[in-house]
This record gives C-alpha cells, structure tokens and sequence, in this order.
C-alpha cells in the first residue's frame, strides 16, 4: 500500500471523522450525562477495570456511529460516479479498498485510545491500589467491535451504494444492541430479551454496579472470533465486484459465529467472576476491606476496632470479633448474607462511605447490634426504620443519644421517631435494655425485623426486612 495514497486519505478524506465519533461521543456520554458512571464504586475514572467497561456500554451508541460513518465514507466512489472507471483497472479491488480501509481503522485506534488515556490518566492518577492488566482483553474487544462495524458499513455501502445505506446500518445495528441488551440487577448481568448465550455477540455490557466483577477469558475469546469474522466480512463485500463474491463474503461472518457460539459461556456464571485480585482481604488487626479499597483502611481501621470494643462491652460473648467488607456478588434488593462473628458493610452505603468520625462509628454499632438483612446503596433505599433502631441501640452502647445522619424522606419525622424510641427504650431497666439487645440481634440476623415501637417491648421477630 502507497504511504503516500494513505496520507491523503487520512488528511483529504471522512476517515478522521469515525476516530473523532468515538471520542466525542464517549466523553459527551459519560460528561454530559448524569449516571452511575459518577459518584459511585463503581465510577470511570476510579478503578481501571470500571474504565475499561465503560467504554464498552458506550458503544450501545457509538458502534452503530461508527457503522454508519463507514458506510458514509465508502459511498464517495458512487457520489463522484467512478465505480466504473475503477473496476475497468488492472489493479486488484483489496488493493483498492487497502488505503481507505487503514485510514478508518487508524482513525477509529486513535480516537478509542484518546478516550482510554483520558480515563485511564484519571485512574493512574487516583487512589486506586489493584493495576491487574485485566481490564486490556476489555478494551481491546471494544476496539475491535469498532473496526468491525467500520468496515462492515464500508462493505454494505459499497453492495448497495445508496444515500439510504448509512442510517440503515446504523438502525440494524442500533436494533442488535437493544435486541442483545443485558442488565446488572440480578446476582451477575444477565441479558433483557435474548437468551444469554446470544446476547455477547452484542460488544455492549451490563452497567457495572458491583466494582469486583469482570469478564471471564471465554467471553473475550468468543467475541474476539465472532467480530474478526464480521471485520473479515466487511472488508470482502469491499473488495467484492461479482454478485458470487458478494454471496461468499458472509461466510466469515457465519464462521465467527459458529465459533464464537462454541466459545461462549451459555449462562452467567461462566461469563463473569470476582476479580480475586480486586477481592483479595486487605486488612489491619480484625478489620478487613478489599484490596482495591486499600486506600480507604487507614481512615477506617481506628473507628472499626473502637467499635467491636464498644460492641464487646454491650454485648458481651455475643459480640462480633471482626469487620468486614462484603465482597460477594448480590442481585437488587436481594437480602444480604449476615455473619453472627462480623460487622459487614459496604461502601456503597451512603452512611458508611460518606460517615466519618463519630457518625461512621455511630453507624458500625449500629449495625453491630441490629444488621440490617436489606442493602442500602446508590440504587437501593434502607427503611429510616431500620436507621431509628441503629441510632437508639447505638447510642444506648456508647453511652449517648445521637441520631445516626441519613438522607431519609422526611428528616424531621425520622429524628422526633428516634427520641420517641429513646425515651422508651430507657425506661426499660440496665438488664431490660441488654436482654432486647440480644434478641434484637438474634432475630436481625434471621433477616427479621424489629420496628421501633417494638424495641421497648413486645416481640422482636417480625419478618420482612
């Protein structure tokens, strides 16, 4: 190939307009709209695992871009009437299409590696602790998928140069990835509609909820073999000028298919794991997070070991002897597996990841005494029940009533609740007070709820949250 053909293409031609699609379209994304790509665990610029996965949900609108781009840019022979002229030279029809294809492709590389070094500078540059090179076969898909949907809309506009070609190509594949969508809500993503065996020839993942999870090597491979089928596809209708070479150049595309399908995990489970690196315990005496909240240990540790002193205090034998971040994977809304030696937490709860002090120690009491079985996080909402138990059996241990801070529906009601509860709750004798600890505790850990005008008396297991 003439390097000289390729410098006019690249400074003459659309190619640079599919490389600056990809970064303008993932940063206007990721910036110019509000999601949990911002302000949670699992944020773009905090872990590069994340990163990494982000820009492959960005190409539920960006692949089909890029597929209608490429189908733009082949349509010049046909706007300027040379297909004639050019199939009536000696030179092969690869040749040919060599130049424009490697312009696109260099285009779309750069464009994609911009939009990784703007994220990934961000990460290398933040707290993150865990630099496993995992998060690479995630983004090299995703640049592959761009190259295939590049060349595959090149191809379709070369079959059927048509001004109607470009949005068609964008509609279809647009289609295929609401088609093969997959959300995060349950345990592990799982796909929307399709079955979920057929839903990873689709380049676009689940949103990340849980910061630990990530794709498995069989999910890399099969996608892998069905986009270098679709490239090699794209790039034979290109280069085809019989309507016989036309009908053989799908066969790559059926063959990827067939491989991939063969590859492919048929369930979940077999597409994603726990990053063990990521999950690995981290810890400081009877304090543990995960390693990939290293960072966050040092502020932790002091307040988690005064609160298992505080809770041995209370409740004696009984007392859980560790803390500990939850790590294992779980659906919305599904109950949290509690640990009668152990204080779990999350930092996705609003009242442990943004606590500090006396309110994070507050909280860790509290959740000592009376664990809550319902989650609380960006996408779940705890009951401001739960929080006027925790606040009043907490303050009970430390000494001194204090209401637990909680973004709650209705701040007032919540803190004249909670001295309601007090009140009552100290009128109770000292043995009072310890026997409906532990049998708060006891039935909190069968997932069954105490409300607050039963803490003072009356029974402690009612089931439900």
């Amino acid at each position: 190939m003439n390097l000289r053909v390729l410098r006019t293409e690249l400074l003459r031609s659309a190619a640079p307009w599919a490389g600056l699609v990809v970064l303008a379209g993932g940063l206007g994304f990721l910036y110019a709209l509000n999601g949990p790509w911002w302000g949670t665990s699992v944020q773009w610029t905090d872990q590069w695992t994340p990163m990494a996965l982000w820009t492959r949900v960005v190409l539920a609108y960006v692949w089909p871009l890029v597929g209608g781009v490429g189908a733009l840019y082949a349509l010049r022979d046909h706007r300027s009437r040379m297909p004639e002229l050019l199939t009536s030279t000696p030179r092969p029809a690869w040749q040919r299409a060599a130049a424009p294809a490697t312009a696109i492709a260099l285009a779309l590389t750069a464009g994609f590696v911009a939009l990784l070094l703007w994220g990934g500078v961000q990460v290398a540059l933040g707290t993150t602790t865990v630099t496993s090179l995992g998060w690479l076969p995630i983004s090299a898909v995703a640049l592959l998928a761009l190259l295939a949907a590049a060349l595959l809309g090149m191809g379709a506009a070369r079959t059927l140069p048509s001004p109607l070609t470009p949005p068609l190509v964008v509609v279809l594949l647009l289609a295929v990835n609401i088609t093969l969508m997959q959300n995060s809500d349950g345990r592990l993503p799982a796909a929307n509609i399709a079955p979920h065996l057929l839903s990873q020839l689709s380049p676009v993942v689940a949103q990340p909820r849980q910061v630990l999870l990530t794709l498995t090597g069989a999910v890399h491979l099969g996608q892998a073999l069905w986009l270098l089928g679709l490239l090699a596809t794209g790039f034979a209708l290109l280069t085809a000028t019989r309507a016989r070479a036309r009908l053989t150049a799908v066969v790559p595309a059926l063959g990827g298919a067939v491989l991939a399908l063969l590859v492919l995990p048929g369930d979940p489970a077999g597409s994603y794991r726990v990053d063990t690196a990521a999950a690995s315990p981290a810890c400081e005496g009877p304090v543990c997070v995960s390693e990939i909240r290293h960072d966050r240990l040092a502020a932790l540790a002091p307040t988690a070991t005064e609160a298992l002193r505080v809770l041995d205090k209370a409740l004696g034998d009984d007392a859980p002897r560790r803390v500990r971040e939850e790590t294992a994977p779980r659906a919305l809304m599904e109950n949290r597996q509690l640990e009668a030696d152990s204080v779990l937490f999350n930092f996705e709860d609003p009242q442990i990841g943004a606590a500090k002090g006396g309110q994070l120690l507050r909280r860790l009491v509290g959740e000592g005494i009376a664990p809550s079985c319902t989650a609380s996080t960006a996408r779940e909402f705890g009951s401001g029940e739960t929080l006027v138990v925790q606040s009043v059996l907490a303050s009970w241990a430390l000494g001194e009533f204090r209401v637990i801070d909680a973004d709650v529906y209705d701040a007032d009601e919540y803190r004249a609740s909670t001295r309601r509860t007090w009140e009552r709750f100290m009128a109770l004798s000292p043995a009072e007070r310890r026997s409906r600890a532990a049998e708060v505790r006891e039935a909190a850990l069968g997932c069954e709820f105490t409300y607050p005008d039963e803490l003072a008396g009356g029974s402690a297991r009612r089931t439900g949250r």
